[in-house]
């Protein structure tokens, strides 16, 4: 995700545009399209397994995923800490089942059927009493509503460090992220709060699996001799869509290739 300053374009009357910081991704800024529809990807492939269900997206950012979700759930709420985000995504996202709240996902408390919380764990200082929180949350126990232990569901997602950091380094440069994971450490982090956890990696496909195999081939090294890195760019970012990427399970795909890990914990 890049950190140059860029400001989201043609936001509806009244919706003050966010700033491109790289602490969070947003929609509408051609630039960060990629990182926009890779995330997207994640939530269109989770809005499909919380129909009618009441959901809380915990660190929702911009809003666009909770507005996503809330396509088929019963209820949703997006919960973020940051002012600005939070005003956004209440002035752009308007739907009868879906509000914002701004608070700390540390602590924001509501019963909830599932909890989602995406590309945020490597964020945190403590990430056990988080997903404690949240398996908490799922089964009634900090909610104040009886309820089954491990009855709901916490999907929680994180990039793979092997593919997001430079070749030989052991991080990325990203200065927002306190520990990027493996697919085996991010694993057991969650094992350690949940007794089922199904983990899936997110691949790309379609035209950005053709570009991938193209870069392998040498097609950086020719659009430049070319010249034409800037105007292939400025064409392919803009068009890449949600459906170019694809979640696969463990024992179906080499999870330690993939972009980022998405777990499925009960």
């Amino acid at each position: 995700m890049t950190s140059t300053l860029y400001e989201q374009r043609n936001q509806p009357d009244g919706v003050p545009p966010l700033a491109l910081t790289g602490e969070r991704t947003l929609p509408d800024v051609p630039e960060e399209n990629y990182w926009f529809r890779r995330h997207q990807a994640v939530y269109e492939w989770i809005a499909a397994r919380v129909a009618g269900e009441r959901v809380i997206d915990m660190a929702c950012g911009e809003g666009y995923g909770s507005d996503v979700l809330a396509g088929g759930a019963a209820s949703v709420v997006g919960v973020d800490a940051n002012p600005d985000a939070y005003e956004h995504a209440r002035l752009r996202y308007r739907r009868p089942n879906l509000r914002f709240a701004r608070d700390l996902v540390e602590s924001f408390a509501e019963p909830a059927d599932a909890v989602v919380f995406l590309q945020t764990i490597e964020h945190l200082q403590d990430p056990d009493a988080v997903l404690e929180h949240y398996r908490a949350l799922v089964s009634g126990s900090e909610s104040g509503v009886p309820g089954d232990a491990g009855r709901g569901t916490v999907y929680v997602s994180t990039p793979n460090v092997r593919t997001l950091a430079p070749k030989g380094a052991e991080r990325s440069d990203n200065p927002w992220h306190v520990h990027e994971y493996r697919a085996e450490e991010f694993e057991r982090l969650c094992r350690s709060h949940f007794g089922s956890v199904a983990l899936f990696g997110l691949f790309h496909t379609r035209k950005l699996r053709a570009h991938e195999l193209a870069l392998r081939a040498g097609w950086d090294g020719v659009h430049a001799r070319l010249g034409l890195t800037k105007r292939f760019y400025d064409w392919f970012t803009p068009a890449i869509a949600a459906s170019d990427f694809v979640l696969r399970p463990r024992g179906q795909a080499d999870l330690e290739r993939a972009l980022d890990f998405i777990a499925v914990c009960r």
